[in-house]
């Protein structure tokens, strides 16, 4: 990321710091990424970067708490405008796809967080995002059993999990093909898939 000039207010920084963090996250591991590589990306010293954040892990932490912030609130207003559970699946869905197809450092370093060992702020920040993403999924799945769209004997813990799953695979196979935007044409497909496996049938 270019230089984003010396004196930018502080919130400002941060925000460009989680954005650089993200930026080099999509290019490669980023359990590697060092506060010298994030420095030496915004053209400022270490130094800088600590007078805005007090180590590496405020940093991650800063990160995740920006992709759980957007991707929730991203989530939420598709689902507001679905005019129904089934539907708001699925613009939850697509909602969560494009978000991972324009920010593609998110799932990376999301992932190389829940897979750390040992206890960290940010690893505890991206399983509080899980755990709020699965339950809004669980309300939907019961709202949509309620009104006859989705069987009563699906499980809605069991469905939410699936269906992050099924993002999460997306994910991990646009990073595979080293093509961000492969999630946009996976998705409607794979998402068919997953609404054939919970919704009700009805008999003509």
């Amino acid at each position: 990321m270019a230089n984003k000039g010396k004196h930018l207010p502080a919130e400002e920084r941060r925000a460009v710091i989680v954005e650089t963090v993200l930026s080099l996250s999509a290019e490669g591991n980023p359990s590697e990424i060092t506060t010298a590589a994030i420095a030496e990306r915004m053209n400022l010293t270490q130094g800088a970067l600590f007078r805005h954040f007090p180590s590496k892990d405020a940093v991650w932490s800063a990160v995740i708490e920006w992709v759980a912030e957007r991707l929730l609130s991203l989530v939420e207003r598709s689902v507001k405008k679905a005019a129904s559970p089934l539907s708001g699946l699925e613009a939850a869905f697509l909602a969560n796809v494009h978000f991972v197809a324009e920010h593609p450092g998110a799932p990376r370093i999301l992932f190389s967080e829940l897979q750390r060992t040992g206890g960290s702020p940010a690893r505890d920040i991206a399983r509080s995002l899980m755990k709020r993403y699965a339950e809004r999924l669980c309300l939907l799945v019961e709202e949509g059993k309620r009104r006859g769209e989705i069987r009563h004997d699906v499980p809605p813990e069991a469905a939410a999990l699936l269906f992050i799953g099924v993002v999460q695979g997306l994910a991990l196979q646009s990073l595979l093909a080293g093509d961000a935007k492969n999630i946009l044409r996976e998705a409607p497909g794979a998402f068919e898939i997953f609404r054939r496996g919970i919704e009700e049938v009805k008999c003509p």
